[in-house]
């Protein structure tokens, strides 16, 4: 019987602040949204805050997010650290080309190989059982490929390079497992992609698992930048899942 995957989405990582000795700039704001705040004062060098209605920098950045001046955002990062992701949402995720991702090596197969099961094969005591079993077919099948594979090498090339003829089994058996195996991955993207890939994967129409993802997502970097991700609302749907909406156009 194969293993489950869980997911779990944890921030490792998110801009600083270092002010400069030079401008005489103080803020509230901390890590990201102080950039924020800086860099929109620094286009007009206003760093003495001379509106009363924006002084305040939570203020200040929902006038940025109200004009939708989201070249700002770009200024501030965020590094999430995702496990239990599948090969398949994976690839959805990696689509969003401003994220810089550093994927686990599809070369490298868990022992225990497990599988991300969609929640509408969960519901269902048959539809998961045959998912099972399609699962645990392809993992034995991956592993008479992958001997059969080793063997054929070892044949034709001795005991010489066992490394590289290691990788160039995986590489060919790995084919046959499938999109629901586990993958885990870094990624790191500015506050504006961030926030581009929460409005789009985070809404109802999509995926339910990066729509998981994007809405974890949603989560921590709400704790992490409350005003600059604090727009958005986290609702359940019928079917129990939820999804995170903002009034704030998040396209690019």
């Amino acid at each position: 019987m194969v293993n489950q995957a869980s997911l779990s989405v944890e921030l490792v990582g998110c801009s600083n602040f270092l002010p400069p000795s030079s401008v005489d700039f103080a803020t509230e704001a901390q890590g990201g949204e102080a950039l924020i705040e800086f860099a929109g004062r620094a286009c007009y060098e206003s760093f003495d805050k001379p509106n009363p209605r924006t002084r305040d920098y939570d203020a200040y950045i929902r006038h940025v997010l109200e004009v939708g001046h989201m070249a700002l955002f770009e200024h501030a990062t965020a590094t999430v650290y995702i496990r239990g992701i599948s090969r398949v949402a994976a690839a959805e995720l990696m689509r969003h080309r401003h994220f810089s991702c550093s994927q686990l090596s599809q070369r490298y197969v868990h022992d225990d190989n497990p599988v991300v099961v969609p929640p509408l094969v969960a519901a269902d005591d048959a539809l998961l059982s045959l998912f099972q079993r399609a699962a645990d077919e392809s993992r034995f099948a991956y592993e008479e490929l992958l001997s059969a594979l080793e063997q054929r090498l070892t044949d034709e090339h001795g005991e010489n390079n066992a490394l590289l003829r290691m990788k160039q089994a995986r590489q060919a058996a790995r084919m046959i497992l499938p999109g629901a195996t586990e993958s885990r991955l870094v990624v790191t993207g500015n506050f504006r992609t961030w926030r581009h890939f929460i409005g789009m994967r985070a809404s109802e129409h999509a995926d339910v698992e990066i729509r998981t993802v994007a809405v974890e997502i949603c989560r921590l970097l709400s704790d992490q930048a409350p005003t600059a991700f604090g727009d958005f609302q986290i609702d359940s749907l019928p079917d129990g899942s939820l999804m995170a909406t903002s009034p704030y156009v998040t396209d690019f």
